[in-house]
This record gives structure tokens, sequence and C-alpha cells, in this order.
């Protein structure tokens, strides 16, 4: 690595780079070569002025390097081709190649790289993230982020910046690529936005460059990195920049150069043109797709003795309480809220432990991302929401966590028609459909207090991504037919467990979370008229026991206060399908629209979720 700062050997680092780039997408025949030009004297100043060193590329006290507009990829990877931290040939043959690690848009787990992006506007959050960890766990490690001036119109960018203020993340540096481009032309013409304004305006320090002088951009990082609040450096830049009929053309953003392009591109960089040689091994890389990148770390947490609850609580405070736990036990949890801790119970938190817990306001999108970044570096993370903010509305938000395979508990209350009189716009009736398309990420919609307990405490000390979702009312403690709680002092936590509440053989219902005890209540309305349904607590409805399907398979409903079509019915129909068995009856009670408002327990009555609605509904359906 270059640590003296020697102007004239980063400046022909840049060169070869410049030549790395456009040989990397015309080999491809694919990515994006012009915004890679404009940034690529920044990215080659900053590897050599941040603390990274490609022989221990993970080393905690590293300083950490996001790259928001994720594809200038060319650029990032033949930077860390050309200093060491991966090989030059495997780059320049295989990206964009399947077989390749070399993605279009960069990708965590590359030793240089921190983080996976892509959508546009989220790498600043990401930053924000890993500084705010940096704080929290006492640390000294700088945090860059070089972004785009065309992803700065996203809103989420103006949550980051306001947030970084907030905290006063002085260990925070941004790095704008102001190339003044973006697909559909000059980015002034397309959504004005004066970036420096807007920064200043969020209380940053503000320094203006030229991107193309190493000397000033060595000088400025420098600046930023002795300041006592957060610096924008904002770095004037021309796309293409190296090859004049490359530079300031909207064309080249995102296409490659042909063959004769590029050897009148190489020759005036005074750089050999071997592309043939790069196209033949590209050719003969395997069909298949490459081995997944999957950055995590050893979790070290007393998760504490869980609590027994007797008496009627909602689940929202059983998990509130069990996170204040973690947090009181151990320096490693933190959990970030929207402006909702006395509904999410994060006060309980805040009482106990109030340093460790992140306030970011109603700025969701913004928190769904920093959430996911400081989960990823080393703390055990909750974000707290409503679950109709926390699932529905940060959906992108948490499907880059995934792919980000960060560590992060999305713990989500008012679910279901539990929210009651909020109405149709507060229902979250998603939250076990939507997970389904983030990758990896497991759900659990515990039953009772007793069993939110001892799922929170679960998910602290298992590196992963979960969802846990709850509703709002209060809830009896739910009891086995002696009267003691089912889940006891004894019982044990088992993600993808199914807990057979109540035996029966004419049939079974299969539920889950807030319409638990109105299954049970049915269950009683059915057993006095002679009909004995079992009844199954499905708390993880991502992973289903196919014994305890195969057992209870007769006479099937489902119930659920969740949309039908992609919630519990719909899973367990499936699982159904898939090992082969055909229930004589299948049902599924759920919902199949927005619900109105209204006081919960009258909703659960219309649509045909209370205990008599659903004893009925069997019963009729019996008769048949």
């Amino acid at each position: 690595m270059i640590k003296q700062y020697d102007v004239e050997k980063l400046r022909e680092v840049s060169r070869q780079c410049r030549g790395d780039i456009l040989k990397m997408t015309t080999v491809a025949n694919s990515g994006h070569p012009g915004g890679s030009m404009s940034s690529i004297d920044l990215l080659v100043s900053l590897y050599a002025f941040a603390n990274v060193d490609p022989k221990t590329p993970w080393d905690e006290n590293r300083d950490r390097i996001v790259v928001s507009h994720g594809h200038i990829s060319p650029a990032v990877y033949s930077t860390l081709a050309n200093y060491g931290f991966v090989n030059r040939e495997e780059v320049l043959a295989g990206f964009r190649h399947p077989a390749s690690i070399f993605e279009g848009h960069i990708t965590r787990g590359i030793p240089g790289v921190e983080w996976t992006t892509g959508n546009l506007g989220q790498g600043l959050s990401a930053g924000v993230g890993f500084a705010l960890a940096a704080k929290i766990k006492k640390r000294d490690y700088h945090v860059y982020v070089v972004m785009s001036d065309g992803e700065s119109a996203k809103g989420q960018v103006q949550e980051a910046r306001r947030t970084a203020r907030k905290y006063n993340l002085d260990n925070l540096t941004v790095l704008v690529d102001y190339n003044d481009i973006q697909i559909s032309g000059h980015a002034h013409d397309v959504m004005y936005v004066d970036i420096k304004a807007e920064f200043q305006a969020a209380g940053w320090n503000i320094v203006e460059i030229n991107g193309h002088d190493h000397e000033q951009i060595l000088a400025a990082l420098k600046i930023a990195r002795n300041d006592a609040k957060p610096t924008a450096i904002i770095a004037h830049t021309i796309i293409g920049k190296g090859v004049d009929f490359m530079e300031d053309k909207p064309d080249y953003h995102g296409k490659p150069l042909n063959k004769e392009e590029l050897a009148k591109a190489l020759e005036q960089l005074n750089i050999e043109n071997d592309v043939d040689k790069y196209m033949k091994v590209r050719n003969e890389l395997p069909t298949r797709p490459h081995d997944k990148l999957k950055r995590s770390y050893e979790i070290e947490i007393n998760t504490g003795t869980p609590r027994i609850y007797d008496k009627s609580t909602d689940n929202r405070s059983a998990l509130g309480r069990a996170i204040a736990d973690l947090a009181t036990l151990n320096d490693n949890v933190v959990a970030v809220d929207c402006d909702l801790k006395g509904s999410v119970k994060l006060d309980f938190l805040d009482k106990e432990r109030g340093d460790r817990i992140v306030e970011l306001g109603v700025q969701e999108h913004n928190a769904a991302t920093i959430s996911g970044a400081m989960s990823a570096d080393g703390l055990v993370t909750f974000f707290a929401d409503f679950g109709v903010f926390g699932i529905d509305e940060t959906f992108n938000q948490h499907r880059l966590n995934a792919i980000n395979n960060t560590n992060l508990k999305i713990v989500v209350t008012h679910c279901g028609i539990d929210v009651g009189e909020d109405g149709k716009t507060h229902h979250g009736i998603n939250y076990v459909g939507a997970p389904l398309a983030w990758y990896g990420f497991k759900t659990i919609v515990p039953a009772d207090p007793n069993q939110t307990d001892k799922a929170i405490r679960y998910v602290a000390k298992e590196y992963g991504n979960y969802v846990v979702a709850v509703g709002r009312s209060k809830l009896e403690p739910i009891k086995k037919e002696d009267g003691t709680p089912f889940f006891d002092e004894n019982y044990v936590f088992e993600y993808g467990k199914m807990d057979v509440l109540r035996d029966g053989g004419d049939g079974v219902i299969y539920a889950m979370g807030s319409v638990i005890p109105n299954v049970l209540k049915a269950h009683e309305i059915l057993k006095a008229k002679g009909i004995n349904v079992a009844v199954v607590n499905v708390s993880c409805p991502h992973n289903l026991d196919v014994n305890i399907l195969k057992k209870y398979s007769n006479f099937v409903v489902t119930v659920e206060d969740h949309n039908v079509y992609n919630g519990l019915g719909s899973l367990i129909a499936q699982k159904f399908i898939e090992i082969g068995l055909l229930p004589a009856q299948f049902m599924k009670l759920g919902l199949e629209d927005f619900p109105v408002s209204g006081d919960s327990k009258l909703l659960f009555e219309i649509y045909n979720l209370s205990g008599e609605r659903i004893a009925q509904a069997i019963e009729e359906k019996m008769t048949l």
C-alpha cells in the first residue's frame, strides 16, 4: 500500500486502474465505465490514506469504507487489485461472470468491501451505522462513504445526514463524486439538488475539491480526519475522465466500449491492449454460480434468566423487558427506535440502559439500514417498529440487509388486526409473507408473553436475521390443561418447533400469534359439542415440522390475523403438497382485504376470527 502519499505513484495507480476499468467492462460487455473513471482518483487516494491493509483486511480496528453507488464496481475492483487486496487477473477475466465473486455491484465479503451496495441512497445510512457502532464499542476507526451526486436526491440520504449530525459522528467522512451525470442526462437537469447546502443545513463541515487532484483529495481527507463533526468532501469530477471521447458523455454511464473504442482509449492511456487474453480466460470459466461470500462473527452474550408471566400481559411488553434485560447484561446489545419507544416498549430499555437505544425519529428507511450495518459490525441489534412500518415500508432496506448477511433482529408490534382503531393504514398483515422474499430471514410469531420472552433471548444468541412479530393487546399466558403455564421455566424455544397445545383426533387447527386464545376458545366450544380438534401453535411459519403435519393432517384448519394469500395457511398448504399429503378437508381463515378501523375484539368478530366464529366455521365445514 502507498502510505507515503507519493502523488506521482497515486497518479500512476489511477492510470493503471483506468485501463483495468475499460478492459474488464469490455471483456464482460457490461458495466459502468464512465462513473468508474470519474471516481477512480478518489478511490485510489482513499484506499492509500485509510487504515486498511490487504494483509489483514478484516482487522477489527480497520477503517470502514462504504461505496454507496455500487455500480462503480470496476473502479473499486481495479483499486483493490492494484493494492493487493484481490487478484487482478481474476478481476479482469471474471467481472460480472456467474462463477466470479466480482459481481456487477460490489459485494460485502470481498477484502476491502464492507457493504454490498447497488440500491442507491442507502450507503450513507450504512456508513452512519458503522460510525455509530464504533462510538458504541468505543473504537477509534474512521468510516468513509463514497457516493454519487445523483443518489443525493433520495430522501434517505437526508435522513442519514441528520442522524450523523445528531450523534456528532466526527468519525464519518463522505466523499461525493460530483460528475453531474446520471442515466437520463445531467444530474442538475434530472433533479436539481444543492448538495453543499443540504450538507451545511444538516450541520456538516464542507470541503470542496477537484476530485481528480490527488493532492487536494489527500489534504481534504486529512482535514476530515481531524474535524470535530462529520465532514462532506464534495469532489468535482468528470465522467469518463482520462479518455477524451468519453468525458462528460452520459452515454458512457452504463455502456462498455467496443473493441475499436477500447483500442483507442488504451492508446490514449498508454496501456497495453491485452484484452484478448482475458476474454480467453473468461470463456473457460465454469457455468455455475460462485460460492456465496458470508461475513459473520461469533456472538458472545449472556441471555440471562427468562421471565415467567402468570398474569395477563401484552407480548410487546414481554419483548421490551427481554431486550432491556439483555442490554443490562451485555454491552453489545443495542436497539433502534423510530419515535415509538412507548408503543413498542423500548421505554424499558430507555430506563434501564439509555445509552443503548438509538432514537432516529420518523426515519424508518434510514433506521432499517443503520440497524443492519450496526448488526454487521458486531452489535446485536434490535430494530423495533410497528409491523406495517418495520416490514412493509422498509421492505427494500431489509432486502439489502439480507443480501449483506447481517445479524439484525426486527421486532415488530401491532401486527395483524390487533392495532384496532388505527385502521387499514396501520394493520400490519404481511409480517409472515413479506420476509419470505428476504432470503435467509427467519420469522417468529410468539403465542404469549412467556414464549415471547424466550424467543427474544433465543434470537439474541443466534447469528442471523430474524423477525419477531407480536400484537398489541394483553394476553393471558397460555395454560396446559392442568392450568400451569405451557411455556414454563422448563420450556426451551427451538426454531421450527411446533407446540401441540391441545390434542384431538377429529381435526386440527394450526394457528399463530394473537389468535391463539381465540383458537383455544373455539377448541373448548367444539369439545363441548363432541368435536375434539387438536390445536397446534406454529410460532415459526417459515420452518414447519413435517412430523407434526403428518400426524395432524385429516381435517385441517389454519387461523391467522394475516392475509391468507401468503401467510400461515398458504405455507402449510404448500408444505402438504411438497410431502405428498392431501388432507380430506382444508380451510383457511384469515384476512382477504385491508381491515377497517375498530376495537380489536370487534374486528376479530367481524373477520370470523373470534372463538365463536372459528368454532362455527369448523362445525359447518364438518357437517357438509
